[in-house]
């Protein structure tokens, strides 16, 4: 079983769906339409993202990726999806459920982007909303947590919608385009979840 485990494609992995949209690892054939979606949002993403690697676009950079999120996966460390519109398979953005911590603390913490040309229509709060009724069910999860820069109100809007509660402040807490920048922090407890979101 656990060979199997090591071996299995990221096809296999489970689908989540949402509304008006469907959540699933990447594969290779997604290269064209992710490197696409990234590079044209480069200007809208920078602000709020770590600083991009030189061959972060390369589809050398694209396969290691899909390495990385096979091996976390398995290892249950984090579980990274692409985002797409349901009627048109379009590829709208990524998400992932990350640094898993089991144990007496069953904690994940949420990151999620948009491409710049679907941002401000709530399609990320459904994802949201999808990955966490996942998170929560599948993973089994207690609690989710997720920051933002203070003046990220979008990310702060999308996250209150979902039922997270601010919890603190937390300084010079991830380097965000090349500084250390301050982060509010969000959490949602399973039992505070949303129904039906």
């Amino acid at each position: 079983m656990s060979l199997f485990r090591l071996t299995r494609a990221p096809e296999t992995e489970p689908l989540i769906r949402g509304d008006g949209l469907y959540l699933r690892p990447a594969v290779s054939a997604d290269f064209p339409a992710w490197a696409q979606l990234r590079a044209e949002s480069r200007a809208f993403l920078k602000p709020w993202e770590p600083t991009w690697p030189d061959d972060d676009l390369t589809r050398a950079a694209f396969r290691r990726r899909l390495r990385r999120q096979v091996e976390d996966m398995t290892r249950d460390e984090s579980f990274t999806f692409l985002i797409f519109d349901t009627a048109t398979d379009a590829l709208l953005g990524g998400l992932t459920i990350g640094g898993i911590r089991r144990g007496v603390a069953q904690t994940a913490t949420l990151g999620y982007w948009m491409g710049g040309r679907y941002a401000g229509r709530g399609r990320m709060t459904r994802a949201v909303a999808a990955a966490t009724r996942y998170g929560f069910s599948t993973l089994r999860l207690h609690r989710i947590e997720a920051a933002c820069l203070p003046e990220n109100v979008a990310s702060m809007t999308l996250l209150e919608r979902n039922g997270f509660q601010r919890e603190g402040f937390a300084r010079a807490f991830l380097k965000i385009d090349g500084a250390w920048r301050d982060h509010v922090l969000y959490a949602l407890l399973e039992h505070e979840a949303p129904r039906g979101v």
